[in-house]
């Protein structure tokens, strides 16, 4: 992946840079690769660039003539784009295919990429949307999500007894992580009270509680056993789950699980594993407060215990289950169609021990959650993947 941040490059050149990474770790060449799928959200209202932009993406880098799948699936799309690739190797219909998410949502209008983010609803509803959630006349000034993830929080704090402490904890833990990573936008120690007095953004969200408007791409090889003995590679993590699901409204009645407590639970089933199994995870925290939904919603901890989680350390690097090792969303970044790719490299990095000062020791299995969009108080889109070192 390439480092997240707010880039002047094109995409052209950030997928050039991730696609390259993972062709010369995999020692697989452009024409090893027999199909590839790229996800990207929001590149036609940002870019202009609709319709064929996997084919405009991979053309410069000799990648051509092979099915390119064009995905776009909200914050899910990279995540979505691994699992169809994932599909094609497991069912056999290629052996070696280039997973890819990629994003520019920077724009000299600063308000073009914010409201290419807030798409990601059923715009004949929004309106209505707005006005019950009461947006300020500065909404105009940042994302849509943040006043649905604002709602939200409301809603978890009825629900948990969750304090704006814990939220700042959670920044805390994430930016200090992506403190060690060089790929990640932001990072550094943090206290609680820095997190509390940032500008708010709206209430009870801080500025350093929101995830940044970011630029970037990941890519992934996946090969199936035969592909593998094409290529001069050792094997790495295997794919234990790959799951992806849409909202449902009817999961109102359970307002910790939701689209993603079903993709999980598909998940542990899939691969035959449990919460206790994980030795860490990468969430979906483009807030602090989802990321304490997150720990519920995959039964990492209790309905009502998210809060109790942060507090007990144990998703600190060196607890018992590290989360979001990487810096998050929050630290480091989140340019929404490459975040899920960027996760499964992350989780990749520490199975195979290759993630510096972050490094979560004996690592074995890791978990990955990735959703967007938003629907009848749900993610429209969610994908949990689980990775393993055997």
């Amino acid at each position: 992946m390439t480092r997240f941040e707010k880039s002047s490059r094109t995409l052209k050149e950030l997928v050039s840079e991730a696609v390259m990474q993972a062709l010369a770790d995999s020692s697989a060449a452009p024409r090893d690769v027999e199909a590839a799928y790229v996800g990207n959200a929001v590149a036609g209202l940002v870019t202009g660039q609709e319709m064929i932009r996997g084919q405009v993406l991979l053309r410069p880098l000799g990648i051509e003539a092979i099915p390119v799948f064009n995905v776009e699936n909200a914050c899910a799309s990279a995540g979505t784009a691994f699992h169809l690739g994932w599909q094609a190797v497991a069912y056999g219909a290629q052996d070696v295919v280039l997973c890819v998410g990629a994003e520019k949502l920077t724009h000299e209008d600063k308000s073009v990429g914010l409201s290419a983010i807030g798409t990601a609803v059923d715009m004949e509803a929004r309106a209505g949307m707005a006005a019950t959630m009461g947006a300020s006349p500065d909404s105009a000034k940042r994302s849509f999500f943040m006043d649905i993830y604002a709602d939200m929080t409301k809603d978890y704090m009825h629900r948990s007894g969750a304090t704006t402490t814990q939220f700042a904890e959670v920044a805390v833990k994430n930016q200090h992580n992506g403190a060690l990573n060089p790929r990640a936008q932001y990072g550094g120690d943090l206290t609680v009270d820095d997190v509390l007095s940032a500008r708010e953004v709206v209430w009870p969200l801080t500025l350093l509680m929101c995830s940044p408007v970011s630029d970037g791409a990941a890519a992934a090889v996946l090969a199936s056993a035969r592909g593998l003995r094409g290529l001069d590679a050792s094997r790495g993590p295997r794919v234990r789950a790959s799951v992806v699901v849409s909202g449902n409204r009817h999961d109102g009645d359970d307002p910790s699980a939701g689209s993603a407590g079903r993709a999980a639970a598909l998940a542990y089933e899939a691969a035959g594993l449990g919460p206790e199994d994980l030795d860490c995870a990468e969430v979906h925290d483009a807030t602090a407060p989802a990321e304490l939904i997150a720990y519920e919603q995959l039964r990492l901890a209790a309905p009502g215990a998210g809060p109790e989680l942060i507090e007990s350390g144990r998703t600190k690097l060196g607890g018992r289950l590290p989360v979001n090792t990487s810096g998050g969303l929050l630290s480091k970044g989140h340019p929404i169609g490459a975040t899920g790719i960027a996760q499964l490299c992350e989780a990749t990095w520490q199975l195979r021990g290759e993630a510096g000062a972050r490094q979560v020791e004996g690592a074995r299995v890791a978990l990955t959650h990735n959703g967007g969009g938003w629907l009848d108080g749900d993610s429209a889109a969610m994908s949990v993947h689980i990775l393993s070192r055997d």
